[in-house]
């Protein structure tokens, strides 16, 4: 049976919610020309981390959720990716955007093994 989870009480949706924030506020300083590529992307992959937490919260099974879970985090290995091509394209610092990238990603991966103990 599933436990009810309030997304916005949960505090990797709301992590995940700063890193949009974060994303749009360092997307907003590259380059116009990127407004189609590499912008779009980053403001994409981020905004799909909280989105498929939300989503997976109201799913009527743990195993659902676990998979939403999965696709948030998979979204947050292509937004690390997308952070280390905008360091390395134009040597922008992320380091604090990583690290708090990295951080979410180990507690989903916690959280995920909590609704797996149950």
């Amino acid at each position: 049976m599933k436990r009810t989870h309030n997304f916005k009480e949960l505090t990797i949706w709301k992590k995940g919610m700063n890193i949009v924030e974060q994303t749009y506020q360092l997307t907003s300083k590259l380059p116009a020309e990127e407004r189609f590529v590499l912008i779009s992307q980053l403001n994409r992959c981020a905004i799909s981390i909280p989105s498929n937490i939300a989503e997976g919260s109201g799913r009527s099974t743990e195993k659902d959720f676990i998979n939403f879970l999965n696709i948030a985090l998979s979204s947050s290995y292509e937004l690390e990716t997308q952070l280390i091509l905008t360091n390395r394209l134009f040597d922008f610092d992320v380091e604090d955007n990583l690290n708090d990238l990295m951080e979410l990603q180990k507690m989903i991966v916690g959280f995920k093994k909590s609704l797996l103990n149950t």
